[in-house]
Parts: C-alpha cells; structure tokens; sequence
C-alpha cells in the first residue's frame, strides 16, 4: 500500500519513522511536498490514501473526485492561529477588513480565515488573500509585506516566541482542526479496509504518545527538520494523537465547512460531502 507522507501531516511523518507501522499493509511511504497535492497524487494512483487538513478533501469534491474519508484525529486546538505584528492596530478579525493574510490557500487555513472573518460580520472577499507559498511568511509579517499571517504547527509555536508577533485567533475557538485521512472512491477500499487503517493510525498515535522523547528524537533527525528534539517534544506533547473512524460527525463537520466556503464564494457551486462508498460512514459501535 502506498502511502502518501507531506511534511504537514505529523501522523503520517510519525508513522514513517516508527518502527514496525502498518508493517501487516506492505507500506511504501511516499513523499511528497503538501496537502494541496493529496487529491492529484490519489487521482493518479501515485498514492492510495493520505493525510491533510479538512479542506483538501472537500477541494477533491468539488472536482467530482468522490472523496472518501477513513479516518479523524481528534480536534487540535493548539495547531493552527492568525498572527500580527504586536505593534499592529488588529486587535479582532473585524480589524481584518482590507488587510493582506498570508495562508496556504486551499488548505484549513481558508476555513479558519473565513469561520473568524464570518464571526465579524466578514467574508473572505473582505480580505486580500497572499498565498505563502516558499517564502518566509514569519518574515513577511514582522517586515511588514503582510498584515497577518495564518499559520501552524511547528512554525505556530516558533513564531509565538518571537518578541514582535501577537496572537490573534487561536482555531481551537473557531474550528475542529482535525486532520483527515482519505482516499477516493476510485480506489474502491472496503469498509472493513478503511477500518483496519483507522485502527493502525490510532495504534501508532498512542504508541507514540507513550514515548514522546523517542518519537520527538526520530522526527528532529529527519533531514531538513524544522526543530530540534525539545521542541517537537514540545509540539507533540500538546496533541492528541488518537484517531477514529470517520463517522458520521466528521462528515457533518466536513459538510459544514463545504457550505461555510460556499458561502464566502471559495466555490462557486455548492459542494456535497460524503457522497462516496455506502456514504462512507463504517460502524464501530459509535465514535469515541
């Protein structure tokens, strides 16, 4: 089974480094560059599932790929914030109207940016969007080429320790921020399938979280890491790495951000969720 690896998704960077994972699956982990890339690699048969924000699925939907979710993480509060600069006169995200938001577009950064502009009274047609992209986005923001930056985990917790830079909206207020693990319906995986990876990636979250040193010492020795063994330590002691199955919950929550974009004019039509395989939910007893 191939699967695919970005270095956004932690579960799945984790999960290529701990010895023995999805061992009983034959895995090929597959690297690529970021979420946004999921549903083309799936599309191509590069991949057979991987892991992303909320959006991206949804981004697959709208194409008609017929996104079919396997597995939630639990909710990560802590993962993902709106930054300003401290001296900055953006106190709200009403403060936003007309300022330029540094974001991966496309990715739960579009959803957390219009979910805190809605609970202003604002849409995202309110705000000059400026993909991050490979530049510095912290840079940009302390030297003044953007107004705000949404940003997360890891870069979250370095930049909140930056004398120049503010917290303004933290997502676990605004948005589940869960990761996603999906894959398309043209891969035809059955129920019991999707569950046995749900039931490995949630194996090898908790074996993670009982050894938080092991596992931050793994990741700070991947080359091109973005911290050293304290710091992910840090980061991975903040999360819960369990996971479920994809219920019926994740799909309302899923379709609920679908029409949240809808509404901000991200899609121009509506997008209907959870349309795959038996509508995708898997019966395990009820969510935990």
């Amino acid at each position: 089974m191939k699967i695919g690896v970005h270095p956004n998704n932690l579960h799945l960077r984790l999960a290529r480094l701990w010895p023995g994972a999805f061992a009983e699956f034959d895995p090929q982990f597959v690297a690529y560059r970021e979420g946004r890339d999921t549903a083309a690699l799936l599309e191509r048969g590069d991949i057979h599932f991987g892991g992303t924000g909320s959006t991206p699925p949804i981004e697959a939907d709208a194409r008609g790929l017929s996104a079919v979710y396997i597995a939630a993480s639990a909710p990560r509060p802590a993962n993902g914030a709106i930054l300003v600069r401290r001296d900055s006169p953006i106190r709200s995200a009403a403060d936003l109207a007309g300022k330029r938001i540094s974001l991966i577009d496309g990715s739960f950064h579009t959803y957390l940016l219009a979910r805190s502009l809605e609970g202003a009274g604002l849409g995202l047609s309110d705000v000059a969007r400026i993909e991050s992209g490979d530049s510095d986005s912290l840079q940009d923001l302390v030297e003044g080429r953007v107004d705000a930056w949404v940003t997360m985990s890891p870069r979250l917790e370095k930049a909140l320790t930056h004398d120049e830079i503010s917290l303004l909206v933290r997502c676990g207020s605004t948005i589940p921020n869960r990761s996603l693990f999906w894959t398309l319906a043209r891969h035809d995986m059955a129920p019991d399938f999707r569950l046995a990876i749900a039931a490995e990636l949630d194996r090898v979250g908790r074996a993670v979280m009982a050894d938080i040193d092991r596992a931050a010492s793994l990741i700070a020795a991947e080359p091109g890491s973005e911290g050293d063994a304290t710091s992910w330590a840090k980061v991975l002691r903040s999360r819960d790495l369990s996971v479920v199955p994809a219920g019926e919950n994740i799909l309302a929550e899923q379709q609920e951000e679908a029409d949240t974009l809808y509404r901000h004019g991200h899609f121009s039509l509506p997008v209907q969720t959870g349309q795959g395989p038996a509508h995708q939910s898997v019966s395990t007893g009820g969510d935990r």
